[in-house]
C-alpha cells in the first residue's frame, strides 16, 4: 500500500531533504521536509492519474502496472486527495525560505514542462517518449531534494554538486530498472532508455564503486551522501538479480525501498560516535 497510495517518492524524497541538510551540519524547519513530501505526492498522483487516462476510454494497455490501475479505480479519492494537498502546500509555501522558493519556481516550471511533452509527445507508438522520464527524475530528484540545503548553507555550491551528482545517477539508475522489469519488449523506448537497461549490471557496478570510492577518499558532506548511494546502488543491483523471485508490486516497492540508506547511515553513524 506504501507504493500504491503513491507515498513511496515522496517520503524518499523528505528522507534524503533533511539527510542532505544534516551532512552539511544544518537542522531544517519542519516546513521543509513537510512542504516537500506533499508537493512529490501531489505530483506522483497526478503523473499516475494521466497514465492511467486510458482506463477512462475503456482501453486496457499493457504496459499500464497496478498502481495505475489503482490510482485509475480510486481516482476520486485522489484527486481529493490532490486538491488537499494543494491547500495544505499553499499554507506552508509563505513559511519557505525565499531563496528556496524562487529556485523551487524554476525547477518546477522545467519540470512541468518536460511531463508535458512525456505525456504529449508520444514517439513510433502509443507507449513510446522522445523524452525519457528516467531522465527527468534523474536530475530533478536531487535538485529538488538539495534545494533546502543550498538555500541556507555558507559552502560553495560546487561542493555539493558532487553528491547530487551521484544522487542523480542512483535516482536515474532507480528508474531504468523499474522501467526494465515493467517492459520486458525495449524495441519501442527511447534509444537513450534502451541502451541503459540493456547494460543495467554494468551500469550498476559501475555507480555502486564509484560512490564507495567517493565514500572512502571524499570528506565533509560528500562522505555520508556518497555512502548512502554506494548502498542504494548495491541493493537496486541486488533487486534486479532477484527479480524473477519477487511479485513485481512488492518488487517495485522494494526498489524505492532501497533509496532510504540515509536512515541506515544515519543510524550507523550514530552508533559509531
Amino acid at each position: 500500500m506504501w507504493h500504491l497510495l503513491s507515498l513511496d517518492a515522496p517520503t524518499v524524497a523528505a528522507v534524503w531533504t533533511v539527510f542532505i541538510a544534516h551532512s552539511v551540519g544544518l537542522t531544517l524547519p519542519w516546513e521543509s521536509p513537510v512542504a516537500m513530501f506533499v508537493a512529490v505526492w501531489m505530483l506522483y498522483a497526478a503523473d499516475r492519474l494521466l497514465d492511467a487516462w486510458p482506463l477512462a476510454e475503456d482501453s486496457k494497455p499493457a504496459e499500464l502496472e497496478a498502481r495505475h490501475r489503482f490510482h485509475h479505480k480510486h481516482r476520486k479519492g485522489f484527486l481529493c486527495g490532490i486538491v488537499t494537498a494543494a491547500l495544505a502546500l499553499a499554507v506552508l509555501l509563505p513559511r519557505m525560505d525565499v531563496a528556496a522558493l524562487h529556485l523551487y519556481c524554476l525547477l518546477s516550471a522545467l519540470l512541468a514542462a518536460w511531463l508535458l511533452l512525456i505525456h504529449l509527445l508520444p514517439a513510433r507508438g502509443a507507449d513510446a517518449h522522445r523524452l525519457p522520464k528516467e531522465l527527468a527524475v534523474g536530475m530533478c530528484f536531487p535538485a529538488a531534494v538539495f534545494i533546502p540545503t543550498v538555500s541556507r548553507t555558507t559552502l560553495p555550491v560546487h561542493t555539493l554538486l558532487r553528491s547530487a551528482i551521484f544522487l542523480g545517477m542512483v535516482c536515474t539508475l532507480n528508474c531504468l530498472v523499474i522501467y526494465a522489469w515493467e517492459h520486458p519488449d525495449l524495441r519501442r523506448s527511447s534509444w537513450s532508455t534502451r541502451w541503459a537497461a540493456q547494460r543495467l549490471r554494468t551500469l550498476t557496478a559501475a555507480v555502486t564503486a564509484a560512490a564507495i570510492v567517493a565514500a572512502w577518499l571524499g570528506h565533509g558532506a560528500l562522505r555520508p551522501i556518497a555512502a548512502a548511494c554506494a548502498l542504494s546502488a548495491a541493493l537496486i543491483g541486488i533487486l534486479n538479480l532477484q527479480r524473477a523471485k519477487m511479485n513485481p508490486v512488492n518488487l517495485r516497492a522494494a526498489a524505492d525501498l532501497s533509496l532510504l540508506t540515509p536512515v541506515l547511515i544515519y543510524l550507523f553513524a550514530k552508533f559509531v560516535h
